[in-house]
């Protein structure tokens, strides 16, 4: 749990947590007895605080209810299908919540970012996806998503810290290493992935990544998802 001058203090952080934790309870019993399926998706920036608040939200839940899904690269069978035919597979059946520690935004994020798309891939990704969205929420699912923002000094903070903490070493990739290298304002994805547009009944959030606030706050808003 990352402090800053703005953060809440432990036992402030722990109160408001614990209180997330019982809502995301009452959540998943309703997704149980109603047949509900959730779709979360967390985008955003390494070192943003994604796992930790995936973390935060999982702790008290029932993992044969609450799953996540973080895809590794694309294998080259996959390369070679629909972008977001891969995702599809892992989305939610009824009694489902399903987080996605990245998504399909990665395709105009981190990938166009990084050189492993053309612009024109990107462009395409961007003026398609609305349509899939739009059938997955058509199909009954609740979609949610968050892209989480982090300062540049934060975030080379975090990375740093990761490199000198053997307990964290795990979360270090060559990649992470030189995206953090090409630190430029937040991408299209992020403003299509918040401003959800084109699909009507996703709910989109930018929360900052900055402070440990964003556990809570992420929290309760996804236990209730129909706000």
């Amino acid at each position: 749990m990352e402090h800053t001058s703005n953060s809440m203090s432990r036992k402030e952080y722990e109160r408001a947590l614990r209180d997330v934790h019982v809502e995301l309870v009452k959540l998943q019993l309703w997704v149980r007895e109603t047949g509900a399926k959730i779709c979360v998706v967390f985008e955003g920036r390494d070192g943003a605080g994604k796992g930790g608040v995936i973390k935060a939200m999982t702790e008290r839940v029932s993992p044969r209810v609450f799953r996540v899904v973080a895809l590794p690269p694309p294998s080259d069978r996959e390369k070679s299908q629909m972008y977001a035919q891969r995702y599809v597979p892992h989305l939610p059946a009824a009694g489902e919540v399903v987080i996605f520690d990245r998504s399909w935004y990665n395709r105009a994020g981190i990938e166009r970012v990084m050189g492993y798309c053309s612009e024109k891939q990107a462009r395409k990704f961007l003026d398609t996806i609305g349509g899939v969205e739009k059938a997955m929420i058509e199909s009954g699912i609740l979609l949610l998503k968050y892209w989480l923002e982090v300062s540049p000094e934060e975030q080379t903070r975090r990375i740093e810290q990761r490199i000198t903490d053997p307990r964290k070493i795990w979360k270090l990739s060559p990649m992470e290493r030189l995206y953090r290298t090409r630190f430029c304002p937040a991408p299209r994805a992020a403003d299509l992935l918040t401003q959800g547009e084109g699909v009507a009944g996703a709910a989109a959030h930018r929360p900052r990544g900055d402070t440990n606030e964003r556990d809570p706050d992420v929290g309760r808003r996804a236990s209730h998802p129909w706000r």
